[in-house]
């Protein structure tokens, strides 16, 4: 009979950063479950289909979500590519494809319209406990990586006034909020755009926490009701969401500092799908020896079944393995 070997039990985020050298410290991307774990009923796809506005096509796009049993928008988008693809290699009606393209561009729109929508307005919405308790977990990490677009990240960083004392993170802006990137020490980096970085058409810049009169997400509102949207990567697939990266100078130098990583790394609150493989294409060949990967709830069910097949299978390689730790055992907001 074939030996039966058990698979290795999910640990404790702390067991997992026990295992990290003395003086050395892990880098970390962070996935939608960083903001959920703050609040639930706020960060998570359902919400922002109820507060999403497809104009016109409202009918007919939540249709599709609900032929579809979703409420993830990448979904609803990969299901329009792909129909905009064959209706092109039958020759489709060209009306027809025209309006597929266009509930394309709906989608991207109102996703970037119901984050800001449902969007607490002020940092206030965090406590001074929940910042403190956020900005610990993240001062134990060298390089900070996110994929989300909320303010979460970014307000937790910028709250100096709070413990860790003298904890600061480099995001690469300097003078008049114009991003700088190359010549800095950046280490926060926001892999795929988020609600506080714009183009100018000359230069990447942010609404800086510091702006007197006036909130990011009330300014990001103000700017999208007149057509300016912030800086996303929604694409629906993994190699769209590359070739949007390397045509903006941001997010390719971010996109390039996470293939410079090394050490440990963790990854906290991210479903390891396809449509984010771009990432995992990089870090599999950076220099990272040890990922740890986070399971949110019993580590059998379907999908953390799928989490942990894909974080092997996209991560594992000869020099780098991986773990699997609890999610809820990392102290991000209590």
């Amino acid at each position: 009979m074939p030996v039966q070997t058990m698979e290795p039990r999910v640990i404790t985020f702390d067991e997992a950063m026990a295992t990290v050298e003395d003086g050395d410290k892990p880098s970390i991307l962070m996935g939608n479950g960083f903001s959920r774990a703050w609040r639930n009923d706020i960060f998570n796809y359902e919400n922002l289909l109820d507060a999403a506005d497809f104009n016109d096509r409202d009918a007919e796009i939540r249709a599709l979500f609900g032929l579809l049993d979703t409420y993830d928008f990448e979904a609803v988008m990969r299901s329009l590519v792909s129909a905009k693809a064959v209706l092109e290699a039958y020759g489709g009606n060209t009306g027809l494809i025209s309006l597929v393209k266009r509930d394309q561009q709906l989608l991207k729109d109102a996703l970037i319209a119901a984050i800001s929508t449902t969007h607490p307005d002020r940092p206030t919405a965090v406590t001074a406990a929940q910042y403190t308790t956020a900005r610990t977990f993240l001062s134990r990490f060298d390089q900070l990586f996110t994929v989300n677009y909320d303010l979460l990240f970014y307000w937790a960083r910028n709250m100096d006034d709070l413990p860790p004392k003298n904890y600061s993170t480099d995001d690469g802006f300097r003078k008049g909020c114009k991003w700088k990137g190359h010549g800095t020490s950046q280490e926060a980096h926001f892999l795929h755009g988020g609600l506080h970085i714009f183009d100018s058409g000359t230069d990447i810049e942010k609404h800086s926490h510091a702006e007197i009169g006036t909130g990011i997400v009330d300014l990001v509102r103000k700017n999208l009701a007149i057509g300016k949207f912030p800086l996303f990567v929604s694409e629906p697939t993994s190699s769209k969401k590359k070739s949007r990266i390397e045509h903006n100078p941001y997010l390719d130098f971010c996109f390039r500092a996470l293939g410079k990583v090394t050490g440990t790394f963790f990854i906290q609150g991210h479903s390891l799908d396809e449509n984010d493989k771009h990432i995992f294409d990089l870090l599999k060949s950076s220099g990272v020896e040890k990922f740890f990967v986070s399971i949110f709830g019993d580590e059998n069910n379907e999908e953390n079944s799928r989490v942990k097949a894909n974080a092997r299978a996209y991560l594992q390689s000869p020099i780098s393995s991986v773990e699997f730790y609890d999610a809820a055992s990392a102290p991000i907001w209590a």
